[in-house]
């Protein structure tokens, strides 16, 4: 009998044995807690990690199932939505139909009994900031472990979450406990977590680039001014006039200045690396492409550092990671797009004496769903890549 307290690493293999009188039978297959696998004349069979996503019919829930429903190590036992609560998945995200564990589920309520119930040992909570709060505390408390991949954790004072989010923190005493989750940055802290605050598109795309530069102290903290690109899915799931077709075909527009959202995060995250204030300035725009994010981002270098050291410090810093790449070209959104990876390249403007970084990434993948499979991988012990390559 096999105990959900294995590690889940571990497998137990049984030999085939051919009876001439009877035929093999896989007596468990049709539960999917288990995985088989045949090889070498034997049947190998792992337990599964029954995982539930809150809010599973948006744009980072639906990319969350997709990538979920084929990862090896994952059965899928609930999928929540509010809104189209006792349909089939599949008849709303259509995209999903025939993949494996998925394509004969209902959408549930997001009860805390009905997500209890289900047995899920990690929970992802995609929902709209505000709401992931009243789930997250809980399922903690209940011994669940948390990817957040809402803004509701990522905060470290409940005060600057009421300044730029405009309400009161749902959960305040678990900020100081959530990791922010990048993992090339904060890997270690994130695998030994209960609620991880999986980190967004934005502040993903102008931390990986800078951090590593802050640490080292190779630019100057006061002139660093960030440009962004969003494609329209970083909006949500939605109905508003301004992100219908017509508004945003042809069209590129800023919005959210001078105090988006997102640039507390990306703040706190800076402070810390340079071990000082940092304040920045940062411009979103909403570019006519359905998904993806490019990102500039302008500098001033520490005297007597040229572009060599800022790209020795990223291959000191990455060349191990599998999600950084740091290619010759410039970032382009189609070469990311459906990835998990994340593109930085840097410029010297010998002119101003300014460097220009550059940054790409998928905003629905390493900016939310697929960073957030990344941090599960980590916090239950798996190979960071699998799910994801």
């Amino acid at each position: 009998m096999l105990a959900k307290s294995w590690p889940w690493d571990d497998r137990i293999s049984l030999p085939l044995r051919r009876r001439p009188d009877r035929p093999l039978h896989y007596v468990l297959l049709g539960t999917g807690d288990f995985r088989f696998e045949k090889e070498s004349g034997w049947i190998r069979f792992r337990v599964m990690t029954k995982v539930a996503i809150v809010g599973a019919n948006g744009y980072s829930g639906e990319e969350l199932c997709s990538i979920l429903a084929r990862h090896p190590r994952v059965k899928i036992a609930s999928v929540t939505s509010r809104q189209h609560a006792g349909k089939r998945v599949t008849d709303v995200l259509v995209r999903l139909a025939g993949l494996p564990g998925i394509g004969s589920m209902e959408f549930s309520e997001a009860g805390l009994e009905n997500l209890l119930g289900s047995g899920a040992e990690f929970v992802f909570l995609a929902l709209p900031h505000g709401l992931a709060a009243e789930f997250a505390a809980p399922l903690i408390e209940a011994g669940r472990k948390v990817v957040d991949l809402s803004a509701d954790f990522r905060l470290r004072d409940a005060a600057v979450f009421h300044e730029f989010y405009g309400n009161e923190h749902g959960a305040p005493d678990l900020l100081a406990e959530a990791v922010f989750g990048i993992p090339e940055i904060y890997r270690e802290q994130i695998a030994r977590a209960r609620l991880v605050a999986s980190a967004g598109c934005y502040p993903t795309s102008i931390l990986l680039p800078l951090v590593p530069l802050l640490k080292a102290g190779l630019i100057k903290c006061s002139t660093i001014i960030a440009s962004s690109a969003s494609g329209v899915s970083g909006a949500g799931r939605k109905t508003e006039g301004s992100l219908m077709f017509a508004e945003c075909h042809e069209s590129l527009r800023a919005y959210g200045i001078p105090k988006h959202r997102h640039l507390s995060e990306i703040e706190q995250e800076l402070s810390k690396a340079a071990n000082d204030r940092v304040l920045i300035t940062f411009v979103p725009h909403l570019a006519p492409m359905n998904r993806g994010i490019h990102t500039t981002i302008f500098a001033a270098p520490e005297e007597d550092v040229d572009v060599s050291l800022i790209a020795s410090c990223w291959r000191a810093a990455y060349e191990a990671e599998l999600f950084v790449r740091l290619p010759d070209s410039l970032p382009d959104v189609k070469n990311v797009n459906y990835t998990n990876f994340c593109d930085i390249a840097v410029r010297h403007d010998a002119r101003t004496g300014r460097i220009i970084i550059l940054a790409a990434l998928d905003n629905l993948v390493k900016g939310a769903a697929g960073q957030a499979v990344q941090n599960f991988n980590l916090m239950a012990g798996f190979p960071e890549a699998e799910g994801l390559l």
